[in-house]
């Protein structure tokens, strides 16, 4: 405020404070030279206009912002940040008023919230661009993004958007088991308005008679909490019964009595008895989408997989040197959100042999094994740097890519993997294996050896196995659990996300680091 006050002529000299620090003799000779400067400047105005011409006729040069016209002070205002908006009006009358111009506000609800067509439909309603900026979207754009929610063993996935003139929490669920690569569904939890008295009204979204009175609170950065006033709106006539039969077929797409598996049957309703137990109660963690590097074997991103008994989950791939990472944003009483359930090492690709022999489950495992002992004997001789010692390759591993190891002089970690473009391959599934779903790729790019998470009820002994990753496409991927014999699905969540880039690789470190320690 202090440079606009410079700027106005209201504040501190224009003399800048290296001059100040000169000597009063210093000072008189600046002094003379800019004298002179100026009138040098209004002798060439004035030969401009002409001879004879005074230079008092020539137009005015502006001393400060308060010297230009209303409309330039618009022009300027509109481009400045809108949380600097109310300090800018602290600094005089003038700019006070012009901060009232509705251009300006205009253009900020659309630069910072991406919103053009729905300004238009404020003036139907009576509705300043202001008053939707200043009592809307700036207080409550701290919790635009990606959440996911506190649900226990279940977390979730929370998109918080400007959409229309309300700011909506939606919450993102996997498509019916096991159509994995059908669309997302989007549920609403809350909505923030301004349709009634000129000030934001909170609404809770959850049950199934309509909004009524809601709050969300902040607890701390990146974190925030709602909660319903009217719990009474998620009851329905029919009790829990009802309840439950509508939110299986919200859930699941189908009856208790469509769903023969008896363990099935136990672990869906354990999930509707604990997630119930919330009414939209819920604290929300802030989450990043990976940041994305030209050397990535993929686009990273979110994914929707199958598994098993537990249905769709979804999970988040990212890449971390020579490793690719894919953690629960949901998950299930065995391995809980937040965790990691895969982890692939790109400098261990694995070549398949040709159909006939990929059809044999022992064919699979004992390539995939033989990718892991040589694994774990160089972690091990990772951990005793004292030792030097060779490993020779595994015997009789032929079908096996050596890949050089990472940060190997002019090879960048899993640059291996990703330097060349390999052409498709025909992929079939080992016999004996265990798919949710039969209809997936029947070729694929590139396979590589990884280990997935797997745990007692209450995730209990959890323990990294070996199995065999599989690259379909930009979009799809799969993975071969070895010791279960079952197969998950993976497909990408397609939508569009705002507000959901991470600002640093760090704070994207760190957030997955604290998704592990929130479900721990």
């Amino acid at each position: 405020m202090a440079v606009c006050a410079r700027l106005c002529g209201v504040g501190q000299s224009r003399r800048c404070r290296r001059r100040q620090r000169h000597s009063q003799a210093d000072q008189d000779s600046d002094s003379e030279m800019d004298m002179d400067d100026e009138e040098e400047e209004e002798r060439v105005v004035a030969g401009g206009l002409g001879s004879g011409a005074s230079a008092s006729a020539g137009p005015p040069h502006p001393q400060s912002l308060l010297d230009l016209p209303p409309e330039l002070l618009v022009e300027i205002f509109s481009s400045l940040p809108g949380a600097a908006l109310p300090n800018l009006a602290l600094v005089c009358k003038k700019f006070r008023q012009i901060l009232n111009t509705e251009t300006i506000w205009r253009r900020r609800c659309t630069e910072e919230f991406g919103m053009k067509d729905d300004l238009r439909k404020m003036e139907i309603v009576g509705m300043s661009s202001r008053d939707l900026y200043v009592k809307l979207l700036h207080p409550y754009r701290h919790i635009l993004g990606l959440w996911q929610p506190d649900i226990g063993p279940y977390g979730g996935l929370l998109n918080v958007v400007v959409d229309g003139l309300f700011i909506i929490g939606w919450m993102y669920l996997p498509p019916h088991d096991p159509r994995v690569e059908d669309p997302m569904r989007r549920r609403p939890l809350f909505r923030i308005h301004m349709w009634e008295k000129n000030k934001a009204t909170i609404e809770c979204m959850y049950g199934h008679k309509g909004p009524h009175k809601g709050d969300i609170q902040t607890v701390k950065k990146d974190e925030f909490s709602t909660k319903c006033n009217q719990t009474d709106h998620h009851r329905m006539p029919g009790g829990r019964q009802e309840e439950f039969r509508t939110w299986l077929e919200e859930e699941w797409g189908r009856t208790l009595e469509d769903i023969f598996h008896e363990h099935m049957q136990e672990l869906i309703l354990m999930k509707f008895i604990y997630t119930s137990q919330y009414d939209n109660c819920l604290t929300y963690r802030r989450i990043y989408l990976p940041p994305c590097l030209p050397s990535d074997l993929l686009q990273p991103g979110l994914f929707k997989g199958t598994y098993g008994s537990h249905g769709l989950e979804i999970i988040m791939l990212s890449f971390h040197d020579s490793k690719a990472k894919a953690t629960k944003l949901t998950g299930d009483p065995n391995v809980p959100a937040g965790q990691l359930t895969l982890e692939i090492d790109l400098n261990c690709p694995v070549h398949l042999p040709d159909l006939e022999h990929q059809r044999s489950m022992e064919e699979l495992s004992r390539l995939v094994l033989e990718v892991h002992e040589e694994a774990q004997r160089g972690l091990q001789a990772r951990d005793a740097p004292s030792e030097v010692a060779e490993v020779a390759p595994p015997q009789g591993a032929e079908g096996l890519h050596s890949a050089p190891p990472a940060g190997a002089e002019g090879v960048e970690p899993g640059a291996a993997a990703c330097s060349a473009a390999p052409e498709p391959q025909p992929f079939v599934l080992p016999l004996g294996v265990m798919a949710r779903n039969e209809v997936y790729p029947r070729t694929c790019k590139m396979c590589f050896y990884g280990t997935g998470l797997i745990a007692g009820h209450g995730f209990t002994s959890p323990e990294r196995t070996p199995g065999l990753f599989i690259l379909f496409d930009d979009d799809r991927f799969g993975f071969i659990w070895l010791e279960l014999k079952s197969f998950s699905l993976y497909s990408r969540l397609t939508d569009q996300l705002s507000h959901a880039q991470a600002p640093t690789l760090e704070r994207f470190e760190a957030m997955l680091r604290n998704m592990q320690s929130w479900t721990s």
